[in-house]
């Protein structure tokens, strides 16, 4: 399926997770749909390799701020460096993700899949808000469905949706620990993190116009893949790969959340690939979504 994409001169766009995969797809199209792209990449060459791509007649219409997105203080300086910059930002493309099949900490003392695979996408959000305001901006999220079932194989029994308790959690820090660390459940933890926190902030922008959606972009053939096929299967990757989605079949829900002038106006839902879907009952309760935004404030302003 290709994504028809409009005329896209004299929109700022911020993408993030632009220097490969399906990041790499949705920024070249936008670019070529007339936007000015930036991102944020923590490795310079991969970023001029995307530059290099795109051709010279495209190449100016690229911004690359150098930081790690999982580093608040690198955040914080890429957000103010585009407040700077830019008046309006009219598309956010939250792509940037990664499955750690280890338990890892960011500097700043958080487990690292709620380090990039949520926060990241929460402070572009909440640091951008008056530029994506003034731009009436489409926000999307790129999470992942195993937010409704942490299951890695599931040929028997029911689903079992990530869960996210923050009954007696304090700090950020405290969620995803070391002592029963399970790697999917902590990524699916952080995308459910993701979902439940646009829910609420769709809510706060939606009198400016600014829309806020996420996504499950299927199966696709990216890095992630690797990490998260069960060690049994390994030994059939090649194999498990040739039956997903390719990059640029994952970018096209992407880019029709972020362009599709039908969907002008729809907010605070949850697509899986083209379909609106559901999310655990926990992503919709208002008391989670406010302490998860009061915890997610107070580690930005640590």
């Amino acid at each position: 399926m290709t994504a028809t994409i409009p005329d896209l001169t004299n929109h700022t766009a911020i993408v993030t997770g632009a220097t490969g995969g399906m990041g790499q797809i949705i920024a070249t199209t936008l670019i070529n749909a007339g936007a000015h792209v930036i991102t944020i990449a923590r490795n310079p060459a991969r970023a001029n390799a995307l530059r290099s791509h795109l051709g010279k007649d495209n190449e100016h219409r690229l911004d690359i701020i150098t930081g790690d997105l999982s580093r608040r203080e690198d955040l914080l300086a890429a957000a103010r460096t585009i407040g700077d910059r830019y008046e309006q930002i009219h598309l956010l493309v939250n792509n940037a993700g990664a499955h750690f099949s280890d338990h890892r900490v960011s500097p700043d003392g958080i487990e690292m899949h709620i380090a990039l695979d949520y926060l990241a996408a929460y402070g572009l959000m909440t640091y951008l808000d008056a530029p994506l305001r003034r731009g009436r901006a489409r926000i999307v999220n790129v999470a992942s469905d195993t937010l409704n079932d942490t299951r890695q194989v599931k040929f028997a029994g029911k689903p079992r949706p990530a869960t996210l308790d923050l009954t007696h959690v304090d700090n950020l820090a405290d969620l995803n620990p070391h002592k029963g660390f399970v790697p999917f459940e902590a990524y699916a933890r952080a995308k459910l993190m993701t979902v439940t926190a646009g829910y609420a902030l769709s809510r706060s922008f939606a009198p400016d116009g600014v829309t806020l959606n996420a996504l499950h972009p299927g199966i696709v053939a990216t890095g992630i893949i690797d990490d998260l096929v069960p060690p049994p299967l390994r030994p059939f990757g090649a194999l498990i790969r040739r039956t997903m989605l390719t990059p640029a079949d994952g970018a096209t829900t992407a880019l029709r959340l972020a362009t599709d002038p039908q969907l002008a106006g729809v907010t605070g839902r949850y697509f899986n690939q083209g379909s609106a879907a559901t999310t655990p009952p926990i992503s919709h309760d208002p008391a989670v979504q406010r302490k998860l935004l009061t915890l997610s404030e107070a580690h930005f302003a640590s």
